[in-house]
């Protein structure tokens, strides 16, 4: 990318707009108003006016309801066809728009009008009978007849009265006793918990009334519906008018307030911005094809990354000659006067960037985004995100009918949707996808239930470690997890280190990255050897057994004495005993904690302040051991509901594996061998027999089941998928990335629906 200056008089400012616009390369950078003599400019003349117009289209586009598939194919419009054809068409679906507002409102007061009136419906009395009167008060609400009647037995002012009640509405009549003012029944109510009604206006019984509003109401549907066939007319008519008014106008308004982002003096402008290397040639000759030798473009600077992927900004030098003209010298020296000599004033900025990580890869920037987009000098993560996120998400989740689920999800938002949808229904077939692969990794699970035995298997070696017998498999994914950290840091720490050596030296890189690469190896190496208390050789015989703890002295010896087995022992449990690993030498873990004393020294030396978070490399790969907790969680969680919807039972006495039961008749064979068996729970589809409840029954642990993993679906949205997203984001990109950059935006405009003529 190279950063470019224009240079002009402002007489030629519209025709230079119009060249760099058309050719739609120059990613314009704002004017920060930092410097003397220059001020931002201001909008070209009619500005306001194109604004206005485009409002107004924008508004009837929404009026219609018109999308991009209203288009009917790419046309032209002159100035005096758009004003004509907009007036004409604002006019006729503002009439329209009107009316439809006006009778939506009177059919939603009809409607509150009916909604009025059920109350007195039950009464069943008419409503001229229930006002009106000079010698009666009447009163209308909701409340309990027994209620009103004591209140107004009890009242001084209230000489007689008569209570009506149909449902929970009563109507009141009541004459005044001597002396009473008016309103004397209202006031004698006080004390009484009444809902007041308003009596409408009619001469009719309620359900007359009710009759005449339905009426009345169904007029209004009618030419409502007239009106939004009128309107439906006029958008089939008008739409692709209106997307073509509203691209050309977008055009015009772009082009009309680009000098917003120049810096100007009275004479000249200066526009600054990026633009792609291999194209300033060609935008240099457009420029002065244009407004000849009435602006100058000069070259400042070259944003490139070499082969290896160091990325460089450079000063150019270049000799423009004699910028001035025969009849504008002035032009000229105002020109040299904005540009410093040559040389544009405005502040310097970072190269905007466009990531391109091909069809695959490319709907992960989407999380990467979430961060922050990647500056110019920064490396990409969006390939690592690619190759880590799913992987993380398909471990914790591991099951087949999960995978499915959310592979269909994500191929509905990739075929139904653009833009970030779509990139969302990418990432979510790749993570439901890997979710498919570590189920059948996991023993063929669909929805927390081990298929394996359809396809004639009779054990299953690998598990997630729920069952009581499969407890050191917990331990294990807990080890992987630690050392996926490990090897997920290291590329963090390493891409830190190339960035400092690039944009640095190797002094920064060893101080700033070096250092953490040494202790987050070094600690870890240690943790994982046999030095200061390592597992050993012979405690991985099956014939030795660890000594029995006896007494808390001895406790203290062998937990202050040993690392704990599992992190030796876990290898051979997941690769099913192929390679047995006993603990790196002790020469390696000595070597290894050497390395991190010195890369403490580097830290020491190159960032003293960060002293205080030394130990962060241990922690960072110990917070790596949520992917087993989440595991293990939604593992979990599958069990209970078809714990709860099919019972289950332990075999080998209750230290072998769960398995399902279903029947009454599996139910009842598995209680017949107590000494063989543990039942963990009955479940409610072992109820089922051939009777009422029986069906119930079975209906009700269907709908448990159903319901259930729906839930644990959704759970595992919102814990795989932030735990994963946030392993990426504060673990991983918190060694190496900052983001921040601005997306590539060329001045310009893709046409879709107008042509240039």
């Amino acid at each position: 990318m190279s950063k470019v200056s224009v240079t002009g008089s402002k007489r030629v400012i519209d025709d230079v707009i119009e060249a760099a616009y058309d050719h739609h390369s120059l990613h314009v950078t704002d004017y920060d108003d930092r410097y003397e003599g220059f001020a931002p400019g201001d909008s070209i003349a009619g500005a306001e006016a194109v604004n206005e117009r485009l409002v107004t289209v924008r508004s009837l586009e929404s009026i219609l309801d018109v999308d991009d598939g209203d288009a009917d194919g790419i046309g032209s419009l002159d100035d005096e066809e758009l004003a004509t054809e907009l007036e004409t068409t604002r006019d006729r679906v503002n009439e329209l728009n009107d009316r439809r507002d006006d009778l939506r409102a009177s059919i939603r007061d009809r409607q509150e009008a009916i909604e009025r009136m059920e109350p007195f419906a039950d009464l069943g009395i008419a409503l001229d009978l229930l006002g009106g009167y000079d010698s009666l008060e009447v009163v209308v609400g909701e409340a309990k007849a027994d209620a009103v009647e004591a209140a107004l037995a009890a009242a001084d002012d209230v000489a007689s009265f008569e209570v009506f009640s149909g449902g929970t509405v009563v109507a009141a009549f009541a004459a005044p006793a001597d002396g009473a003012e008016e309103g004397f029944l209202q006031d004698s109510l006080v004390g009484v918990d009444i809902a007041l009604l308003e009596v409408p206006d009619a001469d009719a019984t309620p359900s007359e009334y009710v009759a005449e509003l339905e009426r009345e109401r169904s007029e209004l549907e009618s030419e409502l519906a007239e009106v939004d066939a009128e309107l439906a007319s006029v958008k089939e008519d008008a739409a692709g008018f209106l997307l073509r008014a509203e691209e050309q106008l977008t055009i015009e308004a772009q082009k009309k307030e680009a000098p917003l982002s120049f810096a100007t003096t009275e004479n000249a402008f200066i526009a600054e911005g990026w633009i792609p290397t291999a194209t300033f040639p060609e935008f240099e000759s457009t420029i002065a094809d244009a407004v000849g030798d009435h602006a100058a473009v000069e070259e400042l600077e070259r944003a490139s990354f070499t082969p290896d992927g160091d990325h460089h900004t450079e000063t150019v030098e270049r000799d423009h000659g004699d910028a001035s003209s025969p009849d504008g010298a002035d032009e000229s020296a105002e020109r040299e006067a904005a540009t410093d000599g040559g040389r544009a004033t405005q502040a310097s900025d970072d190269p905007p960037v466009v990531q391109n990580n091909g069809k695959a890869a490319g709907p992960f920037e989407l999380l990467v985004q979430g961060f922050g987009r990647p500056k110019y000098s920064e490396f990409d993560p969006t390939l690592l995100v690619f190759l880590t996120f799913p992987l993380m998400f398909g471990f914790m989740i591991g099951d087949i009918g999960y995978g499915v689920l959310y592979a269909a999800v994500g191929w509905y938002l990739y075929s139904n949707y653009e833009g970030a949808f779509r990139e969302m229904g990418s990432v979510a077939m790749w993570a439901g996808a890997f979710t498919i692969l570590f189920g059948i990794y996991y023993g063929i699970d669909l929805f927390g239930y081990h298929a394996y035995p359809w396809f004639g298997i009779e054990s299953w070696p690998i598990a997630k470690g729920l069952s009581p017998g499969a407890g050191e498999w917990a331990l294990a994914w807990l080890v992987m997890s630690a050392l996926f950290g490990i090897l997920h840091l290291n590329a963090g720490y390493i891409l830190s280190f190339v960035s400092n050596l690039q944009q640095h030296d190797l002094k920064h890189a060893m101080y700033e990255s070096a250092s953490w690469l040494l202790l987050l190896n070094g600690a870890w190496v240690w943790i994982f050897s046999t030095q200061a208390g390592g597992v050993r050789p012979e405690f991985l015989r099956p014939d030795v057994t660890l000594p029995v703890v006896g007494n808390l002295a001895e406790l203290d010896l062998v937990a202050s004495g040993e690392k704990p087995e599992f992190l030796f022992t876990s290898i051979d449990v997941v690769t099913l005993g192929a390679v047995q690993f006993q603990g790196l030498p002790e020469i390696v873990g000595i070597v290894a904690l050497l390395g991190a004393f010195v890369g403490f020294l580097l830290l020491a030396i190159g960032e003293p302040t960060e002293i205080a978070e030394v130990l962060s490399p241990i922690v960072n790969v110990i917070s790596y051991a949520r992917i087993m907790a989440v595991l293990l969680a939604k593992g979990g969680m599958a069990l209970a509901v078809n714990l709860l919807a099919f019972g289950a039972y332990i075999d080998e006495g209750g230290e072998g594996s769960y398995h399902f039961i279903f029947t009454p008749s599996r139910l009842a064979e598995v209680q017949a061998q107590p000494e063989t068996y543990e039942l963990v729970f009955a479940g409610i589809s072992t109820a089922f027999e051939p009777s009422v409840i029986g069906v119930v029954a079975l209906v009700g642990a269907i709908l448990v089941a159903i319901v259930g993993h729906i839930v644990v679906l959704l759970l595992g949205i919102t814990a795989a998928g932030i735990q994963a997203v946030r392993l990426e984001y504060v673990e991983f990109f918190g060694q190496f990335y900052e983001g921040g950059g601005d997306p590539y935006s060329p001045f310009g405009y893709d046409r879709r629906y107008t042509s240039e003529e």
